[in-house]
């Protein structure tokens, strides 16, 4: 809390921060979660393109 015992209207407190620090390490999770979560879409849908390249390649051989 801030040194008059307020807090502030975004949910952050001035002297030590720890609501602070405490959204920035969630907001930093998220994005984590986020590129990670989408660099499993992107390997998947890589996969599967190269499933469906490989299936026209075998059907063009007779």
């Amino acid at each position: 809390m801030s040194p008059d015992g307020t807090t502030r209207p975004d949910g952050t407190t001035s002297g030590d921060g720890t609501t602070s620090d405490r959204a920035t390490l969630e907001e930093k999770a998220r994005r984590r979660a986020m590129l990670i979560r989408a660099g499993i879409y992107i390997f998947a849908t890589h996969l599967f393109a190269g499933f469906v390249l490989l299936l026209f390649a075998l059907g063009d051989r007779k």
